[in-house]
């Protein structure tokens, strides 16, 4: 209720207005109506505050239905949007045009409740005579004006009737009801709100790779993602506020476990229905008073954490048959061989000395085949001490033996899943585990260490040797039976000597390479040590070769490799015997010498080369920190 005063100041200034609008007081009907066209934009402009206000419009219609009165909806300019009133009353309202689409503004109508709410911003009731225009001055009309949550004008609603039925209360009606439409536009905006971030959190959820759900303190799953349905291979509708008994491995346990203040994160599971393995991590649902209520589930196919560990952990292949370097009639039949094999699933066996590019064959032949975007994982199978081979292969699972990792590990087997797995310096395999891999190559399938499942595997195995195998199985020291397992596809790669032709090509494509890694420029080579290149026989072949480069690189076109000290090797017999020829060196020299060309010719292989060496493991790790050797 408004003091007369006020409401008296409110109609004064209202009316003053219309005599500098130039108004007419005769007119017969507002000033301005849109046509069709213009009213159906501007009720689809406006379908948010219609669809909003007309159920409150209908709801105060109904309180009001036969008493004289008609109710008006308009934008925030004063168009009328939408009319509710008995049909005698509207019929006689639209012969002084209020009709849907009149200008109800003061500039078009003079002052009426409308015009002059929406001017002024507030609530008020304009009875009888207060009407500037003649033929309004029959009714009586009560606006408020609606606002949006930020306090902006987006609308006016309107009762209308005879003067005679004037009332305060039907003012205080129409504020009640703008006043519940505002709240509902509050609260719809807050529904919207809350939609619009279900449906990006949805949206979240089902873009991650991995799955997800959510269980309340019951066991009862509350929500899961696409991931999740793939992986456990069921569907939404069939799972959402059922028990995840069926669904996540010992949930009750880890709810215990969450509610003591354990952690329960990197865990793998076993996924017992489907025979799948799972990487599982968990986190408490808690609330005010930090009670768990309920926990967050997400897991992943162990497969896939593997292949992206091997991503980042060089379980990757990066060569290709365009990084075999080389024109000449041994290398050109190689690489047809090779691409001619690249894409079988049989086992390989690559054969050649060392230095001449083994993993760099085997690399190329897993890119150019089917397995390319799934794991390469090479094992140095000399190189790892004999009672650690068969858990690195293998793996071992929680609490197999002391020391053990918790959790158990995969082996290089699981991580090569899909893909191909490495064995380089086979005939360095101790012969009890020769026999678990014979098994695992006729099975297809792995037991880890101190487990009892089998694993079902799909690798490609590429095995290399610089030994003569038929040797080592008549010496006791390789079995016969793996050997023709592995022996499926020979590959024989020639030494460096045996095609000396590309001794050219290679020196050039070492010269640009190594320019661009050490950032220099690429070398003028000396005619007499450019002759030397050449002449030389290269015994540990292409690796001997590519370093020989890297030093002239780094001494602008000089050297300090001396051709005539270098390491030799017989081939006419085993790659593993040696002769040396040397100038007067020091004996600490000739030991760092000595070492440095045998580390370099065996591959890096300590064991290999301890034998040759004469000298224990052990003391050739003292040797090689004493001397600061790099021989990666």
């Amino acid at each position: 209720m408004f003091k007369s005063s006020t409401h008296n100041e409110i109609v004064s200034r209202s009316l003053n207005r219309c005599i500098k609008y130039h108004m007419e007081k005769g007119i017969p009907k507002p000033k301005r109506n849109l046509n069709r066209k213009e009213l159906n934009n501007l009720i689809k402009e406006n379908s948010y505050i219609i669809e909003i206000a007309r159920p409150f419009m209908e709801i105060l219609y109904d309180f009001l239905n036969g008493s004289g009165f008609s109710l008006y909806l308009t934008d925030k300019n004063g168009i009328v949007l939408t009319i509710i009133g008995d049909k005698d009353i509207l019929i006689e309202q639209a012969k002084a045009g209020i009709v849907e689409g009149a200008d109800m503004s003061e500039k078009s109508a003079g002052t009426n409740a409308i015009g002059t709410a929406l001017f002024e911003n507030l609530s008020v009731q304009v009875s009888g005579k207060e009407h500037f225009i003649n033929i309004f001055q029959i009714c009586t009309c009560s606006a408020s004006v609606i606002h949006n949550e930020q306090g902006n004008i987006i609308g006016c609603l309107n009762l209308t009737g005879k003067r005679q039925l004037a009332h305060p209360h039907t003012l205080g009606l129409v504020v009640a009801a703008v006043k519940s439409i505002e709240n509902h536009l509050k609260l719809n905006k807050s529904q919207n709100e809350l939609f619009k971030a279900y449906q990006y959190l949805n949206k979240i959820m089902n873009s991650i790779d991995f799955g997800i759900l959510a269980v309340d303190n019951n066991g009862i799953i509350k929500a899961i993602n696409n991931s999740a349905c793939n992986m456990l291979c069921i569907d939404q509708k069939d799972i959402i506020d059922k028990n995840a008994y069926k669904v996540l491995y010992n949930w009750q346990y880890i709810l215990n476990e969450l509610k003591s203040g354990n952690s329960y994160e990197d865990k793998e599971i076993l996924y017992s229905d489907k025979r799948r393995r799972f990487n599982l991590n968990v986190y408490p649902i808690r609330d005010k008073s930090n009670t768990v209520t309920g926990m967050v589930v997400t897991f992943k196919d162990i497969q896939n954490v593997y292949n992206l560990v091997n991503k980042y952990t060089s379980g990757s292949a990066t060569y290709t048959f365009d990084d075999i370097i080389g024109s000449s009639e041994k290398m050109i039949n190689l690489k047809k061989q090779l691409k001619s094999i690249s894409n079988s699933p049989s086992t390989v066996l690559i054969q050649g000395e060392s230095g001449t590019g083994k993993e760099l064959i085997a690399q190329s032949i897993h890119n150019d085949s089917s397995r390319k975007n799934n794991s390469f994982i090479a094992i140095n199978c000399g190189a790892i001490p004999k009672n650690l081979i068969e858990s690195e292969l293998f793996g071992y699972e929680d609490g197999s033996f002391t020391g053990a990792k918790h959790g158990g590990r995969a082996g290089k087997f699981e991580l090569a899943n899909g893909g191909t797995l490495f064995l380089d310096e086979i005939g360095e395999m101790p012969l009890d585990m020769q026999v678990n891999l014979l098994r695992v190559l006729q099975e297809n399938c792995i037991t880890r260490i101190g487990g009892n499942r089998c694993v079902k595997i799909d690798i490609r195995i590429i095995a290399a040797t610089n030994k003569n195998l038929r040797e080592e199985i008549h010496k006791g020291t390789f079995r016969e039976d793996l050997y023709y397992r592995l022996n499926v596809i020979p590959i024989y790669v020639p030494p460096l000597r045996e095609r000396d032709m590309d001794i050219k090509i290679l020196i050039n494509y070492f010269l640009k390479i190594k320019a661009f890694k050490l950032k220099k420029p690429i070398p003028i080579v000396r005619p007499d040590i450019y002759q030397k290149l050449l002449n030389y026989n290269w015994p540990g072949n292409v690796r001997e070769l590519e370093n020989c480069i890297e030093n002239i690189v780094n001494m602008n076109g000089n050297t300090s490799f001396n051709f005539e000290n270098s390491i030799s090797v017989n081939t006419q017999t085993s790659p593993c015997t040696t002769k040396f020829k040397y100038d007067m060196y020091s004996l600490k020299e000739l030991e760092k010498e000595a070492i440095t060309n045998c580390m370099s010719n065996c591959n890096g292989n300590i064991a290999k080369a301890s034998k040759i060496l004469g000298i224990n493991r052990s003391t050739l790790y003292t040797k090689i920190k004493k001397y600061q050797i790099n021989f990666s």
